[in-house]
């Protein structure tokens, strides 16, 4: 089949700014798909919750019966069988749907993947923008965003891929050092240079 679009991933640890570089390149007109968006979705589908609480009990259910989303992390994040099974029960089903919607769209096509080189999808995608930041600063973004601990926040960081220690020499990086102005003009570049390379 005939590819309409070119998917680019735009991947990077927790707390890193990938949601930051999303919403900006959606301000630049470009389609963009979320992984978390679609996930959360189907925690609201009884068939998925029910195939949730049965791998991890009814610990994860909130009141109204649906998944409570920080109890699943909870159970997970601190156990990396269970995460690694959330994962395989989660991720055909999310990418499935993601690129379902993207089918339509035309030119530079972007997908928010949280956890993207860890289960080897990076080959799904024609480019890769990684997103790094200083660890110390994710740990207080995190734990501040999620009303979490320092602990728990570094627990959760620690259970995803080191991305310090990765080299990406073949994809675009962009560091995160807080500035958002300088964080623009670096997404602007990296989207001229993507839309050269595809003649676009």
């Amino acid at each position: 089949m005939k590819q309409n679009n070119i998917k680019v991933a735009v991947t990077g640890g927790i707390a890193s700014g990938k949601t930051t570089v999303c919403n900006y390149i959606k301000e630049q007109g470009f389609a963009l798909f979320s992984c978390d968006e679609i996930y959360a979705e189907l925690l609201t589908r009884g068939a998925f919750t029910e195939k949730l609480t049965s791998e991890f009990g009814n610990d994860i259910l909130a009141a109204d019966g649906g998944i409570d989303r920080h109890m699943l992390a909870n159970a997970v994040f601190s156990d990396s069988n269970k995460l690694k099974k959330l994962n395989e029960i989660t991720h055909p089903l999310i990418f499935s749907e993601m690129f379902r919607r993207a089918e339509n769209c035309k030119g530079l096509v972007f997908f928010e993947v949280p956890v993207l080189f860890e289960c080897g999808y990076e080959k799904l995608f024609n480019e890769v923008v990684v997103v790094q930041r200083d660890i110390n600063e994710r740990i207080l973004s995190l734990a501040n965003r999620n009303k979490l601990s320092l602990k728990e926040a570094q627990i959760r960081i620690e259970s995803q891929l080191n991305y310090d220690n990765c080299k990406f020499e073949e994809y675009y990086v962009i560091h995160n050092q807080g500035n958002i102005d300088n964080l623009r003009k670096v997404i602007r570049l990296i989207l001229a240079k993507m839309a050269r390379k595809y003649g676009l």
